[in-house]
């Protein structure tokens, strides 16, 4: 049997940021990265030979396969995933989605599913008329031996420190009159936009504080059940 193949760490300049929730006083943060990124990276390890996608509809949804071939045993591995659409481009956003979902399963990425939660706080005219105006990106990240996010910088376009995973400033965490009500939107909009089994189980595992409320797990199940996802051992425990 051939070695494993080794899947890089994304760099900064691999990771983008999108603005998930929002507040008139700020708004959490998703990264993510984009199918440029997985195509790169596939050729960059499997070179341009050596890796295919194909995408076919099953019972109405967009899946796509990537296969992989092992340098050196010559062994093609699949792995498969769905897609969602987008807000603009419906199919063309279908398809990206489920290129870059197998691509996670591939292991492209799979470390971002340890980030932190990361709330940004507006500042001057950043917020206008319902919607934010800011640009966003990482400055540096860094990870441990379990390839786990330990330490995270996100700059504006000024090149202001806007998030440090390290020196974060307690103004960044807005807290009113009920902190545990903001918990609550923050926790239901991440679940609202989460797309795949690990993506819920990164939301249970974050919101550690929350675990025991009955709503919180109800909320997460019946997006797992949206997502088609009929199993998870640690939400179920929760759940019985």
């Amino acid at each position: 049997m051939g070695k494993n193949v080794e899947i890089p760490l994304l760099t900064a300049e691999d990771i983008e940021c999108r603005i998930s929730t929002v507040k008139a006083t700020g708004g959490s943060i998703l990264l993510y990265k984009d199918a440029r990124c997985d195509m790169r990276i596939l050729d960059s390890v499997f070179g341009i030979y050596g890796w295919q996608r194909q995408n076919e509809l099953i019972d109405g949804q967009l899946f796509c396969t990537v296969r992989v071939q092992n340098p050196e045993t010559k062994e093609w591995i699949s792995k498969q995933d769905v897609g969602t659409e987008s807000y603009t481009e419906k199919e063309k956003g279908r398809a990206s989605d489920a290129f870059k979902r197998a691509c996670f399963n591939i292991g492209i990425g799979r470390e971002l599913y340890t980030a932190p939660f990361i709330w940004i706080t507006w500042k001057g005219n950043e917020y206008n008329n319902g919607k934010p105006r800011i640009d966003l990106k990482v400055k540096s990240i860094k990870y441990n031996s379990r390839r786990e996010i330990v330490d995270l910088v996100i700059v504006d376009k000024d090149g202001n420190i806007r998030y440090s995973m390290t020196n974060k400033p307690k103004k960044d965490i807005p807290l009113k009159k009920d902190p545990i009500d903001d918990a609550f939107d923050l926790a239901f909009q991440e679940i609202k936009e989460a797309k795949s089994g690990d993506d819920l189980a990164s939301i249970f595992n974050r919101w550690s504080g929350l675990q025991s409320s009955k709503q919180f797990i109800s909320a997460l199940t019946e997006r797992r059940q949206q997502l088609g996802i009929f199993k998870s051992n640690e939400i179920d425990a929760k759940t019985v």
